[in-house]
């Protein structure tokens, strides 16, 4: 009996756990905003809704709460975390301190492969529009790509601890119908930039882009 090439029994992608598919649905549900700001998460009500043990549950409410999403309360438990213009212009200030420095290194050194692998990403993010979650994998994996080519690994992890907020605020931003430039099209302007070895102008796209959406979240968070 002929056995199978060595490639053809390969997993290239271990299966989910159960606890990394509720993770990524509570994730999503509170990124989607299906759990506002405040709401409590009671661990008898999301056990019947998923279909899961409490130990499932509480281990899932403690990622979400060292990611930022989820706060304890005393006397409440653990609710989704709050997001207000504070909290939000930090975030911002730290993208736009990161995200900078980021492209404008990524635009001394890109290379032909960079640039593809820039314009892959881009069209990923453009063919998931109305797919939320496609459109945040597409995006993070855009921004991936700026940090890793430039050699700003520790600052790629920072930007990792932040991403669920991130999401929130790309999501909230993304619901406004008043933007002047599409969030797609300030991206191609950062990836153009890169693509012209431009480093100034790469940092200024990425200024130019958050402080838009900046502006943006905090009209719909104090309105709020």
């Amino acid at each position: 009996m002929e056995q199978p090439e060595k490639d053809a029994l390969r997993i290239d992608r271990p299966p989910q756990t159960l606890r990394e598919i509720v993770l990524a649905r509570m994730r999503a549900a509170i990124i989607a905003g299906r759990f506002p700001s405040g709401a409590r998460l009671v661990e008898r009500t999301l056990c019947d809704q998923l279909g899961v043990s409490r130990s499932v549950v509480r281990e899932v409410i403690r990622i979400l709460e060292a990611e930022g999403l989820v706060e304890s309360l005393p006397n409440r438990g653990p609710v989704v975390a709050r997001l207000d213009w504070a909290q939000a212009r930090q975030i911002y200030d730290i993208r736009l301190l990161l995200e900078g420095s980021a492209a404008a290194a990524c635009a001394g050194v890109a290379d032909a492969g960079v640039k593809a692998e820039l314009a892959a990403a881009l069209a990923a993010i453009r063919a998931a529009q109305g797919a939320t979650d496609a459109v945040f994998e597409a995006t993070t994996r855009f921004y991936e790509i700026i940090f890793q080519s430039a050699g700003h690994a520790i600052a790629w992890e920072i930007v990792q601890r932040l991403n669920g907020r991130i999401s929130r605020l790309r999501a909230l931003t993304l619901a406004a119908t008043d933007r002047p430039v599409a969030g797609p099209d300030r991206m191609a302007r950062i990836a153009a930039a890169i693509a012209a070895g431009d480093p100034a102008a790469a940092r200024q796209a990425v200024e130019d882009h958050l402080t838009e959406a900046a502006a943006i979240a905090r009209r719909m968070l104090e309105a709020t």
